[in-house]
């Protein structure tokens, strides 16, 4: 099991949006609206690497997204 947690900016007046599009991707267990550098927390847990990397890229292809940063967990 694989834990990432995506970091997310998205256009402004997209946010509703690209919020509801997150929720149904498939690996995502959570998403936080956050104030600060920014807009989304998004919590995912994959089987492997690989499916988070496709995770993430799905919510790069969003519309509104216009950055996200990832940071990487592992179950040990």
């Amino acid at each position: 099991m694989v834990i990432g947690v995506t970091m997310v900016n998205v256009t402004p007046g997209k946010e509703k949006q690209v919020y509801n599009a997150i929720k149904e991707l498939k690996n995502v267990r959570d998403v936080y609206h956050v104030f600060g550098e920014f807009d989304f927390v998004v919590i995912i847990e994959a089987q492997s690497l690989s499916d988070l990397n496709k995770t993430v890229d799905s919510i790069r292809k969003i519309e509104g997204v216009t950055k996200t940063q990832t940071v990487v967990g592992a179950e040990i």
